[in-house]
């Protein structure tokens, strides 16, 4: 076995751990990858390497699996209306229904662009391009992300307020956020919220913030892409335009989906 390397390479090739070339390559994901290795189906300049934490050299060294060259997957882009009840994740111990089970003809591994919880529906981005994804999900980018609120009480215009201001939760303080008022039954306050971050349950934990609780939550659009004719538990796969739009950053509902 390998022996397991504890410093961090310098210089400025492009070295990545073993695992990491599968994921980056759109072959596989981590948590596959180190199955693969551990089962020393993958080789580094033809001996077999155990350790996935193995830096290799992505211009130098060549890397198979079960003998055969690493060749780049074609990257591909999904936008799937995921329903409630669905988790964002690959398997459920608990034998619950992943978005996985909805992306049976997908013939390749992807992975969620951030998550939406088992209780909220709407759009989710999915793919095989991992700089892509960190993209889009990294908090600076300010890609703003659309909701559809149905709230447990009746908001007041000072709680509107509250929530376009930000309000503190207890990893911080939200930044300003997009909201306005749908309409109001005798019971109920039906609102969109447009926000430019992606914390965990962010827009849940806003209106408990606030002195009321999301009983139905729904993101309708992610950065230029809406929801347009896509049904429930349905997919589809993003244009080039679309991809371009996201990676720029251009205002939601450009595109539609």
């Amino acid at each position: 076995m390998t022996s397991r390397r504890t410093t961090y390479p310098s210089g400025k090739r492009p070295l990545k751990t073993l695992e990491r070339v599968f994921s980056k390559a759109g072959i596989g994901s981590r948590t596959e990858a180190r199955s693969w290795i551990g089962a020393g189906r993958v080789s580094v300049n033809g001996k077999v390497v155990r350790n996935p934490d193995h830096w290799v050299d992505l211009d130098r060294d060549r890397i198979t699996l079960d003998g055969k060259p690493l060749a780049q997957r074609e990257k591909i882009y999904i936008l799937l209306y995921k329903p409630k009840g669905y988790l964002t994740t690959y398997h459920d111990p608990e034998g619950r229904p992943t978005v996985y089970d909805l992306l049976a003809d997908v013939d390749r591994w992807v992975i969620p662009v951030g998550r939406l919880d088992q209780d909220t529906s709407g759009l989710l981005l999915l793919t095989n391009d991992t700089q892509f994804a960190e993209g889009i999900a990294n908090p600076d980018r300010k890609v703003p992300k659309t909701y559809l609120v149905k709230a447990s009480t009746r908001l007041s215009d000072d709680q509107l307020r509250q929530l376009r201001e930000g309000v503190i939760l207890s990893d911080g303080p939200t930044r300003p956020a997009v909201v306005t008022r749908l309409r109001d039954s005798a019971r109920y306050t039906f609102i969109e919220v447009t926000i430019e971050e992606g914390r965990n349950r962010q827009v849940r934990r806003m209106l408990e913030a606030v002195g009321s609780k999301v009983l139905k939550l729904v993101r309708t659009s992610i950065g230029p892409l809406a929801i347009g004719g896509l049904t429930i538990g349905g997919w589809r796969r993003l244009t080039g335009p679309e991809v371009r739009a996201l990676e720029g950053g251009r205002p939601p509902k450009a595109v539609r989906g």
